[in-house]
């Protein structure tokens, strides 16, 4: 892995990123009890990004469509 680091006070490299975390934690992670296992954390957490963040979220900056189905039109156009 690269680190993507600009000079102090750029904080465009880690917004995408600190995005997607903060809708992991607020809309998944907070709202289920404490993991029993690190196997089970995985496992939610993949079925969040899978399941539901990719193919049924609305994004904003996707015109309030899935990356899924951003994806299926623009493969369409």
């Amino acid at each position: 892995m690269v680190c993507s680091m600009r000079r102090k006070a750029e904080c465009w490299d880690n917004a995408p990123t600190e995005s997607f975390f903060h809708s992991l934690k607020v809309e998944w992670i907070y709202g289920e009890k404490v993991f029993e296992t690190r196997k089970e954390a995985i496992e939610k957490i993949f079925d969040y990004i899978e399941c539901w963040y990719n193919t049924q979220r609305l994004h904003s900056s996707n015109g309030q469509v899935s990356p899924a189905e951003f994806e299926k039109r623009a493969v369409c156009a």
